[in-house]
């Protein structure tokens, strides 16, 4: 299949979607796929969990009224089993991840195939361009594009194109699964990131091309944003404990800011008078630590383009959204391990207009 799909400036492509409660968004999703402008055979195989919304009424009625929709159950719903499902039942050489909340640029495939066999890669990946619908959702969208929100990867502040650590949903060699496995079914979050640490261990390259851009709606609503903020922390503390090489700096940061702000925000409680030289110093530190991060948000909404006042304003409540509730699970990942912990703010986002 490999050296078929080499020869074929257009090889055959699948399209693989975990889905879940996703009725306001999985038509559009896959109808930008059924858009796209690519000459190759293509499939999409939606792996259907069992949603308490109109989900498996759209998903079953697209498939009926177009040949190239297919879908298969995934009763437990969770994103790596769903994946792996929808991937066995591929026929095609080439593999591509999308989200449900994700909207392909027509040109999309053509792209990333073409960088694909370009580069040799087994794996490419763009951009994750975060889009909102409504002012709380331009204002999450805003935090998840800027270094300030989810700190600073390629696929989120960008990059020069070229070998990368992990990728953005992934446009994969169908045979590279064959060879290195599919995705680790133990890891309900934070899966593609090991599984591009295997391909890399295998000998292949994860590729980064800054051309390639998937517009992604975010969650649009404090209590889910929350929710998914946590659970993405316990799972990446998770692969921390799993995998001590994919630490990073950027992950030490919102914990670091969580406790001295909340160190900080119990030193105001603290009389000076009834401290000494010493102690006092350090209470004086650690009271400047909940005004620095306060100040280094109200910095980011100030200064983040294309924002509106009352955004800004949601932007600034965002951030701590995001991160707290992030360093939180981190923290707890680390540890504890990961535990039983599910993202609970799926399936409760709030309907937009």
């Amino acid at each position: 299949m490999a050296q078929v799909m080499e020869r074929e400036a257009s090889p055959g492509v699948s399209y693989v979607m975990p889905v879940l409660n996703e009725a306001d968004y999985v038509r559009q999703a896959v109808e930008s796929i059924l858009g796209q402008e690519y000459d190759g055979e293509q499939e999409i195989v939606l792996a259907l969990g069992p949603s308490t919304d109109d989900t498996t009424r759209i998903v079953e009625s697209m498939a009926a009224t177009d040949s190239r929709v297919r879908y298969v159950h995934n009763p437990a719903s969770r994103t790596p089993i769903g994946l792996n499902l929808a991937i066995k039942a591929t026929r095609l050489p080439v593999v591509i991840r999308v989200d449900a909340h994700s909207i392909l640029a027509p040109d999309y495939t053509r792209r990333g195939v073409a960088t694909l066999l370009r580069t040799g890669a087994a794996d490419v990946g763009g951009l994750m361009a975060a889009r909102g619908r409504n002012d709380l959702q331009r204002a999450v969208a805003a935090a998840y594009n800027s270094r300030y929100g989810l700190g600073g990867a390629a696929y989120h502040a960008g990059a020069p194109e070229g070998e990368a650590e992990s990728a953005y949903l992934g446009i994969f060699r169908r045979s590279i699964f064959d060879e290195v496995g599919f995705y680790d079914e133990s890891l309900w979050r934070g899966q593609d990131w090991e599984l591009c640490l295997r391909i890399r261990k295998a000998g292949h390259k994860i590729w980064f091309d800054p051309e390639l851009s998937t517009a992604y709606f975010p969650r649009e609503d404090f209590g889910p944003l929350a929710a998914q903020s946590y659970a993405s922390g316990v799972w990446r503390g998770e692969l921390a404990r799993r995998h001590p090489e994919g630490k990073s700096l950027r992950h030490l940061l919102p914990p670091a800011a969580l406790l001295a702000s909340s160190v900080g925000g119990l030193a105001w409680f603290v009389p000076l008078a009834d401290a000494g030289p010493v102690k006092g110093m350090l209470l004086r530190g650690f009271r400047v630590a909940p005004l620095v991060y306060a100040g280094l948000v109200g910095y980011a909404a100030a200064t983040t383009d294309h924002l509106r006042p009352t955004q800004r304003l949601l932007l600034a409540r965002v951030l701590p959204t995001i991160h707290f509730p992030w360093a939180a699970g981190f923290i707890r990942g680390r540890l504890r391990g990961s535990g039983n912990t599910v993202d609970t703010g799926r399936g409760r986002c709030r309907r937009t207009t």
